[in-house]
């Protein structure tokens, strides 16, 4: 187990980094905003279990490929901000898929949201990135089993950044509530969500490893 004081100093980074907007929080409050709580959550659970692969690829030493295969990481960058601008000209295009208006076609699945935000945050190799640089100021080698201390820090981070999330997603909720009957907010919808997955996916095209 990492030490007390280290924890602690991990839990107070981890906080602070979970109130940073990144692509992951932007991808929960639009899509949220745009169908709901209830499509928040479950693309909540897809971002966390992608954060949990990370973690894992982190901790077995998997993510130092980023560092020693650069072409690795440039075209798992690139693949996810090619999936990303997929999806937002799915959103945007004349006839496109109507998660904005539930009343005229249906929203989509819980198991397409939940796919989405699972690959919304695995495409993402700059986390895999944060965690490899993270996670060593916060081992103790000297404490041992330095495999389950990278494990016990890395679950601290995606339970403190889900909790975070959650209070973003229902915050969002709310606002939708208090919206969803204004012509101008429902059409709004469709543009906002086209418009933050294409943004991402430009952030993270544009992104070097630096």
């Amino acid at each position: 187990m990492p030490s007390t004081e280290n924890l602690a100093l991990f839990a107070l980074a981890s906080l602070l980094l979970a109130l940073t907007p990144g692509p992951n929080l932007l991808y929960l409050v639009s899509r949220t905003l745009c169908q709901g709580r209830g499509a928040g959550l479950v693309s909540l659970a897809g971002t966390s279990l992608g954060l949990v692969v990370h973690v894992s690829a982190a901790a077995l030493g998997l993510s130092a490929i980023f560092v020693t295969l650069p072409l690795l990481y440039d075209v798992l960058r690139y693949a996810g901000a090619a999936y990303l601008l997929w999806l937002a000209w799915g959103v945007i295009k004349p006839g496109g898929r109507g998660i904005f208006a539930p009343n005229v076609l249906p929203p989509d699945s819980p198991s397409t949201l939940f796919r989405m935000g699972l690959l919304t945050s695995i495409l993402n190799p700059k986390v895999a990135i944060f965690y490899l640089a993270l996670f060593p100021q916060f081992i103790d080698a000297a404490r041992g089993n330095v495999l389950g201390q990278s494990f016990v820090l890395g679950f601290i981070q995606v339970a403190i950044g889900a909790l975070s999330d959650l209070c973003f997603v229902l915050a969002a909720g709310a606002i939708t509530r208090a919206l969803s009957r204004r012509p101008l907010w429902v059409a709004f919808q469709r543009w906002l969500l086209g418009l933050v997955f294409a943004g991402i996916a430009v952030r993270l095209a544009l992104d070097s490893r630096r």
